[in-house]
């Protein structure tokens, strides 16, 4: 029976295109107990995303499936592929830029092909077809001091891009951004994502957020963190920015809310 179960979920893994797998997460920290048994998943040219109360957990998940941090239990799955606590698996960006001030924008962007071993002139080379999807076509030899928050977090997620460009994990990249820049920030992070197809894992406390962003979202209670329940996003792709009104928006919010009361 076990064996035909296995046989099943293996099939149908690969029929949705599993990119990452999360499996039966348990962590402490100092004895305390902090995530207890969250599994989840993130499927091929899918954004899905994680919310919860602050302090629940959330960013641990991340430097777990990164491999930053060791596993008390639990797998990371990528692929179908047992990559618990290796690094370099996929990309991560916080919710700080950690731009190089010294370095202008195309070496900032290119420093993850440099250390995979490409030479300057070929790291170059290969961020300048990326520039005008990103937004940064003509801010190519700014330094950081000399950007917008916004086309920072750009330049930040290029450079993320380019480390994996198969799973994105991104731990609030716009938190730090005005009301009105950061609402043109997410417009334009699903444009993106949907041109470079990439697979995105994101984190934030902003409902609005995540359920525009999202086309699945994973509800963690309060430390520990568990998973409370997975919400489908059924609203309309392309999103256009007015979708924030509609009803079906607000229903949605609304009981995300109560979800996490």
């Amino acid at each position: 029976m076990l064996r035909r179960l296995l046989i099943i979920l293996f099939y149908w893994e690969r029929r949705i295109n599993i990119k990452l797998r999360v499996s039966n997460f348990t962590q402490q920290y100092e004895g305390m107990p902090i995530i207890e048994d969250v599994s989840f998943y993130l499927q091929e040219d899918e954004f899905v995303t994680l919310i919860g109360p602050s302090g629940c957990g959330k960013s641990t998940i991340f430097n777990m499936i990164a491999g930053i941090v060791p596993i008390d239990e639990g797998k990371v799955s990528i692929d179908g592929e047992d990559c618990t606590g290796k690094i370099g698996q996929v990309s991560y960006m916080y919710q700080k830029d950690l731009l190089l001030p010294w370095k202008r924008v195309i070496d900032n962007t290119a420093l993850p092909l440099i250390i995979k071993g490409d030479s300057i002139k070929e790291a170059r080379k290969k961020i300048i077809p990326y520039l005008a999807l990103f937004g940064l076509e003509g801010f190519e030899y700014k330094y950081p001091a000399q950007l917008s928050g916004g086309m920072r977090q750009r330049a930040a997620l290029l450079r993320t891009y380019m480390f994996s460009k198969d799973i994105v994990l991104l731990d609030e990249p716009f938190g730090g951004l005005d009301a009105i820049t950061r609402s043109k920030m997410q417009y334009w992070l699903l444009e993106v994502a949907d041109q470079v197809r990439a697979s995105v894992l994101f984190i934030t406390h902003d409902i609005e957020e995540a359920i525009y962003l999202s086309d699945r979202i994973y509800v963690l209670t309060e430390r520990p963190a568990r998973v409370r329940e997975e919400v489908a996003i059924s609203l309309p792709r392309p999103r256009a920015r007015e979708i924030v009104t509609s009803a079906q928006f607000n229903r949605i919010k609304k009981h995300i809310l109560f979800s996490l009361s």
